[in-house]
């Protein structure tokens, strides 16, 4: 495993967990919002966390930390993903998973498995505008089919929107919902710009508040809960 970062302590990352949270190198899109632009430009040295390093850690925090969050970058680009997931349950931890659904046969390998407890996947736009919004291409097998796996995998899961003026509009979070219709659990992020992987969105702005309301309501009935953050 390829990771880059690893924060120790979490308490919002995991719903109801207190976890750790390793960050992986790599992705497959590069949405000019990225507030990761480290993790996805290949401008960090590799393997600045060994695994072994990371193990070692949560090995020694049985009994404080109830889990580990994996996300990235695209975690599902790491070739041995599954294999390192198993040994952070073998140590008794609870396991989270991000990931932006662009690589679902290595999504399918972990549910699978059983190696994910929660799954939380970004659903970045309707499908005809993942051109726009990731600038690498269309994904209109891979997130259908991601989205699929999610909804069956018998795992707790949410899916996620960032809200970006200029990218995305109202009605396109309405078609996502569409696209979702019948999860559990949708979350509306608000952008809020840091250092985004474009420099020109840092003068980005997310929906307005009216915007967001009548969103959440318009989402009632289509997803089982729908709220914003």
């Amino acid at each position: 495993m390829d990771i880059a970062f690893l924060y120790r302590t979490s308490f919002i990352d995991y719903p109801g967990k207190i976890c750790a949270v390793a960050f992986t190198t790599g992705c497959t899109f590069r949405c000019p919002y990225c507030h990761n632009p480290e993790l996805v430009d290949g401008s960090l040295p590799p393997g600045m966390f060994p695994e072994e390093e990371v193990l070692s850690f949560l090995a020694g925090r049985r009994g404080k930390l109830d889990a580990l969050s994996i996300t990235g970058g695209e975690p599902c680009l790491q070739p041995d993903l599954a294999a390192f997931m198993k040994k952070v349950r073998d140590l008794g931890f609870l396991l989270k998973l991000d990931t932006n659904g662009s690589r679902p046969e290595a999504l399918a390998r972990v549910i699978d498995q059983g190696l994910a407890d929660y799954i939380a996947m970004d659903v970045k736009a309707p499908l005809g505008k993942y051109p726009l919004v990731s600038r690498t291409g269309s994904w209109e097998s891979e997130i259908p089919a991601s989205i699929a796996l999610v909804m069956g995998s018998g795992v707790p899961y949410e899916f996620r929107t960032t809200l970006v003026e200029g990218l995305l509009d109202p009605e396109d979070v309405r078609e996502i919902g569409e696209m979702i219709r019948g999860a559990r659990r949708y979350v509306l992020q608000r952008f809020v710009p840091s250092k985004p992987l474009d420099p020109s969105y840092a003068g980005a702005k997310t929906f307005g508040e009216g915007e967001i309301a009548s969103l959440l309501e318009d989402l009632r009935g289509v997803v089982g809960y729908c709220s914003a953050r």
